[in-house]
């Protein structure tokens, strides 16, 4: 972990909503993920679990160039980067005649890092006008929102929050936050209940979508749907691999899983992580054991495959992530 000076780190005084204290915490000058160590520095993800996942992606883009009739420069979006793994993996599995027509981006706010291939832009947001396929595995999550409670007297309010993590209600809910509850995420009266106002979530990803000239949009996430609200929220920290108290001085990252229904726009759908790589072949069957005695290394190749497969597809684990689908003038590919 790299120590911050006070000259990286601007700290803040006093009572914020959640929504601007992660978003200091998380991407301020010294803030959590402009570190040297990365996401990977703290929880693991599907990109980290195994190579399989880029490989699933890198078919996924192979379909969409199909749709799009294999046009002479295909676009692969690779939105909240990390450290470049996922973009990089993805170039690796592409078939040589399909990477050479392909144009990849990283979006992420830290600096580029050194030793990234070459044929990657790094950039600070999604470049305009693409065709192909745009990916945002675990950036929805990351983008701030506000947290509501339930007060006494049955008054949905915004939660305040101060660096150390101490909390208290602050004004009621309105205007279009109240809405998007309403709509979304209604409280019934029960004092404690809780909410993330998932609207800038929302607004992000019709904004990353509005990029996309034509091709396939996904957003992977931790996610919950209409009639299946958690009742306290989702609101969560992580450091060091580990879940913590969320609080926004830098520490830790700062996370609520997303309400991805509400982030669908016309024509998208969400289906579980597990449905999705199944589509992609990667199935998490175990080798045959007549290989262990033709081919032993071969075996164990499988083997080690068929484990790492079941990892990303597994119920409570990484299955249950949700995939938010979204064509944009093409059919979509796991319909197709």
């Amino acid at each position: 972990m790299t120590a911050r000076t006070s000259d990286e780190w601007r700290g803040w005084q006093g009572w914020r909503g959640w929504r601007a204290a992660a978003q200091h915490a998380l991407y301020a000058p010294g803030g959590f993920y402009r570190r040297a160590e990365g996401p990977a520095g703290h929880f693991r993800t599907s990109v980290h679990a195994s190579p399989l996942f880029a490989g699933a992606v890198a078919r996924l883009l192979c379909r969409v160039d199909e749709a799009l009739g294999r046009p002479g420069t295909l676009d692969f979006v690779d939105m909240a980067a990390g450290r470049g793994e996922l973009t990089s993996g993805v170039l690796a599995a592409l078939p040589a005649e399909v990477a050479a027509r392909t144009r990849a981006y990283a979006v992420e706010i830290a600096e580029r890092p050194a030793g990234l291939d070459h044929r990657i832009e790094w950039r600070a947001a999604p470049p305009e006008g693409t065709a192909g396929l745009l990916f945002a595995n675990e950036w929805l999550d990351n983008v701030p929102v506000e947290v509501a409670e339930v007060d006494a007297a049955g008054v949905v309010r915004l939660v305040m929050v101060r660096q150390d993590g101490t909390e208290r209600l602050g004004e009621p809910v309105t205007g279009a936050s109240a809405r998007w509850l309403e709509r979304w995420w209604p409280l019934p009266g029960e004092e404690g209940l809780r909410a993330e106002i998932g609207l800038p979530r929302d607004e992000a990803w019709a904004g990353a979508v509005a990029t996309l000239r034509r091709g396939l949009a996904v957003a992977v996430d931790y996610a919950h749907t209409a009639g299946a609200r958690p009742p306290f929220g989702t609101l969560m920290g992580f450091r060091e691999g580990r879940e913590t108290t969320p609080v926004p001085d830098g520490s830790c990252d700062i996370t609520a899983h997303v309400a991805l229904d509400a982030c669908a726009l016309p024509g998208g759908r969400v289906l579980p992580q597990r449905e999705a790589l199944h589509a992609l072949d990667v199935t998490g069957a175990r080798p045959p054991l007549t290989l262990a005695s033709t081919d032993p290394a071969a075996y164990v190749r499988a083997l080690t495959s068929a484990g790492e497969a079941a990892e990303l597809t597994a119920p409570g684990g990484l299955g249950d992530f949700g995939w938010l689908v979204q064509p944009v003038g093409i059919t979509d590919p796991f319909q197709a």
